[in-house]
């Protein structure tokens, strides 16, 4: 709880004090998905390249263990069986490291790979990322990603306690399976 107050006080003044800053510019659909190479919460490394010939459903978020990216994370577990059966990976990333990584999936046990960007290249490459001074966060966007690596669509406007189902319907319309 106290590391919302404590966002919501640094959004606040950086809002104010127009020291906002957002990295990178947001890959549009047909552009090749920016590559990365990130552990994850096993301390396994991933890259863009394993999931070649495969759609990915790679997406970002803020905080492990917050209300929005659980009910988010928990979504995608419970649909995982229909996203897979559709042909689809899912992996979560943030700036949090692999240890928090590694709680948030054993309590949730959340059974996809959650990739740990501390550097916040790869959420600068993507344009999610958000810097509020002291704080870096990746914005909550998801990127489906085709079988080539090009980034099919971006999902800007996630609402969390829907959003795994909006990308099944996107990907039976996608695949044919409608």
């Amino acid at each position: 709880m106290k590391w919302i107050i404590l966002v919501g006080l640094l959004l606040t003044f950086a809002l104010l004090s127009g020291r906002m800053a957002f990295a990178g510019e947001i890959p549009k659909a047909g552009d090749h998905a920016p590559d990365f190479n990130l552990p994850d919460q096993n301390g396994q490394s991933h890259t863009l390249k394993e999931y070649s010939g495969k759609w990915l459903v790679l997406y970002f978020y803020p905080k492990d263990d917050t209300p929005g990216c659980t009910l988010e994370a928990c979504a995608f577990r419970d649909d995982l069986h229909e996203l897979t059966e559709l042909g689809a990976q899912v992996v979560g990333i943030s700036v949090d490291d692999s240890n928090s990584h590694a709680e948030f999936a054993r309590k949730y046990h959340l059974p996809f790979p959650l990739l740990a960007d501390k550097t916040t290249e790869v959420a600068q490459s993507y344009g999610v990322l958000l810097n509020l001074i002291l704080l870096k966060v990746a914005r909550r966007y998801t990127f489906l990603i085709d079988p080539q690596g090009k980034v099919n669509k971006v999902y800007d406007k996630v609402e969390t306690s829907r959003h795994s189902k909006e990308i099944i319907e996107d990907m039976r319309h996608l695949t044919g399976k409608v």
